[in-house]
């Protein structure tokens, strides 16, 4: 397919589709299963809900698929859920593929018939057929096609069967005229339809949906069809007919919530078409199905959780062990690359500004690709398999107790590792709360730029016999702080009933292969699109404001001290004095010295106060600026015995508590806090993050500093 081809023109034989569905109907897999299909990612309009369209050419057509969130039903109580009715009811499209599970059909019926008041062109497709075969489930497609007016085809993505039967229908249906569904209520709501219908139908009304779909609508109290009457002339006769009808429907089903009734009415329509056409040859009650026995050991009450902690421990142990040798490879290059680079450049500054901002910025952040990748990988794998919903069964009375839900746990593990895909895996969470309240704990958990501060700060205070105990100790502190402070912000900024969530436990299935690449490709370009230019940006900011303004005096006097220097370790010693004064000096120094004040109650000088800052960017810099302030020069790291023997003469044990205190819980660098402004969905959110993480960070390292004091430490 060339270029031309890919964009999809809207011509006559271009047919654009809305794929919609209930979670875990296989509807990625299906246009997958498309050969020769070009897949494009993107995200939806103002949401960071992936969008994906799959572009290809059948016969004469050009069709361009929209793969929409999957939705339990037409409501909008999380994000998926609202794009999925946003883009129904307001983007342009020809026709909706309605994806249904085989062997779950009564249920998956809820969301179909809420879609034939749509008043569009539907086609049903009746994936994992072969699955169906396997458990004995007949279903007559031509039945059911019959009875709802609706073309039905039975399709497996899996198998890829009934792939090209299905598109052949798709253009069969575009090209003819438009007929409504077969969609039957109780006799009540029917003749309150009815009278509807008749009135509008009396008043000549000019509308695009039918007149029955208008009066369905109306008597579900949908808002965008009142909005639309609202301001017509006929509202002021049709309202009092609508209170009416409500009323009547309401003391039918014996219920004071049309919503419920109108849940009654679809429940028994399902169950009416299920009965006419579904039927089960094959029934073995007493014998459990594969799933049942894998559920038993999975999410056994007892088993279930420590077999999931193990896969999680495996996990995050595939991801930082089989990560290390590609990120070596990688760290080797951008060295190399940078040298390479900055020999052929003659002037100081531009060769530092592209050096150690630019090719360092971009390296710090394709260097975490690999594990990135791997992480990816293995979540893919947990959600394509069916296990992933298992995980938020088991946790979910735990986590709940905190206020969070059982999903959370996934992006708080992965924060462990790096928090901008802790940030980006939050997206499992469907609920907007639940989602923006993980998003906030998410930086409690210490990331991996962290360890490298820890290290040095055990190893400066602690023998090596109990330092791996101290680190321990520090990351079980910080995950027990973020479960505390969650608790605390959903009494108050989230506070509120609790919504329903509805948890389904899918079948187990092997996972897509193809599905797991484009996943995997699609969220990796993702994350270095998004972090790679921020922390690029904020390499160079903190070069910048580290370098400036020169010091002519300063550099002419060490200038001359160096090059009389006898030995060359005293030309070291100048140099690193040398970088510590010019350091203090410049616009990073300022701030520093500025802001002392506010960190001298918790026992913070102006050289840890910078440090802190510029972590800011990067945590991995706070140990080089540390290394430059206490004069040691740049190419120090966690392991180096005069930083740690500095440190622990310079600063005290209840000053390296507050430091560490603060490192646990502040503001995670500027490319995450970047990746969580977008995920939560709006600047504000920063500084409501920047806010309470600073306020947190604050009060806790001032208890601690003052209690180890009082400790005598």
């Amino acid at each position: 397919m060339n270029e031309e081809t890919k964009v999809c023109p809207i011509i006559a034989n271009h047919i654009k589709v809305a794929l919609v569905g209930q979670p875990n109907v296989g509807k990625s897999m299906l246009i997958n299963s498309v050969s020769n299909a070009h897949l494009h990612v993107g995200n939806f309009s103002g949401v960071t809900v992936d969008k994906t369209e799959v572009l290809f050419d059948y016969k004469e057509y050009h069709f361009t698929v929209v793969d929409l969130p999957g939705t339990y039903a037409f409501t909008d109580y999380t994000i998926e859920e609202r794009v999925t009715r946003d883009y129904l009811c307001a983007e342009d499209y020809d026709i909706i593929i309605n994806v249904v599970d085989s062997t779950n059909l009564e249920k998956n019926l809820q969301l179909t018939a809420e879609l034939f008041t749509m008043s569009k062109k539907m086609v049903i497709a009746l994936n994992m057929s072969d699955e169906a075969d396997k458990e004995g489930i007949e279903i007559n497609a031509e039945y059911m096609s019959e009875l709802l007016n609706i073309a039905c085809v039975k399709v497996s993505a899996a198998q890829k069967t009934g792939i090209e039967e299905l598109i052949d229908t798709v253009v069969e249906v575009h090209e003819k005229p438009k007929v409504d569904p077969k969609l039957v209520f109780s006799e009540p709501v029917e003749e309150e339809i009815q009278k509807i219908v008749s009135y509008l139908k009396k008043h000549k009304y000019e509308a695009k949906n039918s007149y029955r779909n208008i009066a369905i609508n109306l008597l579900k109290e949908n808002r965008k069809t009142y909005e639309k009457l609202h301001d017509d002339p006929i509202w002021i006769e049709l309202q009092p007919i609508l209170i009416e009808a409500s009323k009547h429907i309401e003391l039918h089903h014996d219920t004071d919530d049309i919503k419920e009734a109108f849940a009654e009415e679809y429940a028994s329509f399902n169950r009416g078409i299920v009965a006419e056409v579904v039927k089960v040859t094959k029934q073995e009650k007493e014998k459990k199905t594969i799933t049942e026995r894998i559920d038993s050991v999975l999410i056994h009450p007892i088993y279930g959780i420590p077999i999931f902690l193990f896969l999680m421990w495996g996990l995050f142990q595939l991801t930082f062990v089989l990560g290390a040798v590609p990120m070596e490879w990688i760290d080797g290059f951008f060295g190399w690359f940078g040298d390479a680079i900055g020999a052929t450049i003659t002037n100081e500054d531009i060769r530092s500004l592209v050096v150690d901002g630019l090719i360092a910025g971009v390296g710090a952040v394709v260097l975490f690709t690999p594990n990135i990748i791997i992480l990816f990988i293995g979540i893919a794998l947990l959600e394509s398999t069916g296990y992933m919903s298992r995980v938020a069964f088991l946790l979910d009375g735990f986590f709940h107790k905190f206020g969070l839900h059982g999903q959370s746990f996934i992006p708080l593990v992965t924060g462990f590792g790096c928090s901008i895909p802790a940030y980006m895996s939050a997206r499992i969470l469907k609920n907007d709360r639940d989602r923006l309240l993980t998003l906030f704990i998410i930086s409690f958990m210490s990331c991996g730029a962290r360890l490298p501060v820890y290290v040095l700060f055990a190893g400066a205070f602690f023998s090596e016999s109990i330092a791996g105990n101290v680190l321990f100790a520090i990351y079980i502190t910080g995950a027990m702080l973020g479960l505390i402070a969650a608790k605390v912000l959903k009494m108050t900024a989230f506070k509120g009933v609790d919504e329903p969530f509805v948890m389904e436990m899918p079948k187990y299935r092997l996972p897509s292969f193809k599905l797991v690449w484009h996943t995997v490709v699609s969220k990796t370009l993702m994350y270095l699109k998004k972090a790679g230019t921020f922390i690029a940006g904020a390499t160079i900011l903190i070069w910048f404001l580290s370098n400036y303004p020169h010091n002519m005096e300063l550099e002419k006097k060490y200038a001359v001290k160096i090059e009389q220097a006898q030995t060359a370790d005293e030309k070291a010693k100048l140099t690193n004095e040398f970088a510590s004064k010019n350091l203090q000096q410049s616009y990073l120094g300022r701030i520093g010295a500025f802001s002392e004040p506010l960190f001298r109650p918790i026992g913070l000088d102006w050289k840890m106060a910078v440090a802190l800052e510029t972590g800011l960017a990067a945590k991995e810099v706070i140990v080089s600026t540390l290394g430059v302030l206490y004069a040691l020069g740049e190419n120090v790291d966690e392991t180096s015995y005069s930083l740690k023997d500095a440190i622990s003469k310079n600063i005290s044990f209840a000053s390296a508590v507050a430091f560490i205190v603060i490192i646990m819980v502040y503001l995670p660098c500027f490319a995450a806090s970047v990746v969580f402004t977008r995920e939560a969905g709006g600047v504000k959110y920063f500084f409501y993050l920047l806010a309470f993480t600073s306020i947190t960070a604050y009060t806790l390292a001032f208890l601690a500093y003052h209690i180890t004091l009082l400790l005598g430490y």
